[in-house]
């Protein structure tokens, strides 16, 4: 617990200038919402409110439960290069920090 918290601090701390850049251009070539988040199940089934920047576009279908799995037509441009870059995870950081998640 004290190693996720020291390292995603620092973590944090030294990636906050580009969670800022990937915040604005999601903002600005995509709007809002920034982050997407999903309710998951942690430690002892606690449940937590896991965050990644948004990869694709929002529809009323996909708030209710349904969409397809394998249709990748709502990807945004953004949204490609974030998931091939992994940069899409960063926000879980904060996840770590408050306890939701551990570093492995």
């Amino acid at each position: 617990m004290f190693f996720d918290i020291i390292f995603s601090s620092i973590g944090l701390l030294l990636l906050s200038p580009l969670l800022i850049i990937v915040a604005g251009m999601i903002l600005i070539f995509d709007s809002r919402p920034i982050l997407f988040r999903q309710a998951r199940v942690g430690v002892n089934g606690s449940y937590f409110l896991l965050n990644k920047f948004r990869t694709m576009r929002a529809i009323r279908e996909a708030a209710s439960g349904a969409f397809d799995v394998g249709d990748t037509s709502r990807i945004t441009k953004i949204g490609a290069f974030l998931r091939r870059t992994k940069l899409d995870e960063l926000p879980q950081l904060w996840n770590v920090f408050k306890g939701d998640m551990s570093l492995v």
